[in-house]
């Protein structure tokens, strides 16, 4: 059993997960992964006739995306899948029905920079279409982070993130004409660092 769910579904992100076994993203087609990384989010879609497309600003990472996109749907074109930056995404407006964005904006350098990656993902998402985001947060560790400007700020793990509250999201919500599908959600990693779910619909 583990073995098969390994092949389906690779080391997707648990909350990810959540939603492809809620039958969300069913009526989905084109699916851009911002930010593509080890590619453990689109294990799913490849296998399951989605069109594909995934970026990431890093070369190698989009070298492996080809490869897994190789053998697991073989008639996907390698060039669905670039080196490119969030906030300069080279796809036209109104162009996909998901965006995932797992683990992306807290590299963010600043508040500017938060904007431009999530207003340019937001530009190429479909009306109708579904935005899936996982990022850092200070929500429940307020008291534990250290700010260092712009919004960044040292978190108890050593890191440095750019971090967002729920009221930053609720408001970027109204303003890009957005609706939750799902709740805010964040997860608590023992006070060393929060990881907070935004799920949006385009109106």
């Amino acid at each position: 059993m583990q073995n098969n769910l390994q092949q389906l579904y690779g080391n997707i992100d648990i909350y990810l997960f959540d939603q492809l076994l809620k039958g969300r993203f069913d009526d989905c087609q084109r699916i851009l992964d911002v930010g593509i990384g080890g590619a453990r989010n689109i294990h799913y879609f490849l296998q399951n006739g989605f069109e594909v497309y995934g970026i990431d600003p890093q070369a190698e990472a989009i070298e492996n995306a080809k490869r897994l996109s190789a053998v697991l749907a073989p008639d996907m074109p390698a060039d669905n899948f670039v080196v490119a930056t969030a906030e300069e995404l080279p796809f036209p407006d109104n162009y996909f029905d998901l965006s995932i964005c797992s683990a992306i904006f807290h590299f963010a350098k600043s508040d500017a920079h938060f904007d431009a990656m999530l207003r340019s993902v937001w530009r190429t998402l479909k009306p109708g279409g579904y935005f899936f985001a996982r990022l850092a947060s200070d929500i429940g560790i307020e008291a534990l982070v250290e700010p260092l400007g712009n919004n960044v700020y040292l978190l108890p793990d050593g890191t440095n993130r750019y971090l967002v509250n729920q009221e930053t999201l609720l408001r970027y919500t109204e303003e890009l004409n957005g609706e939750l599908f799902e709740p805010i959600k964040t997860t608590n990693v023992q006070n060393l660092r929060c990881m907070t779910t935004w799920c949006l619909r385009k109106k």
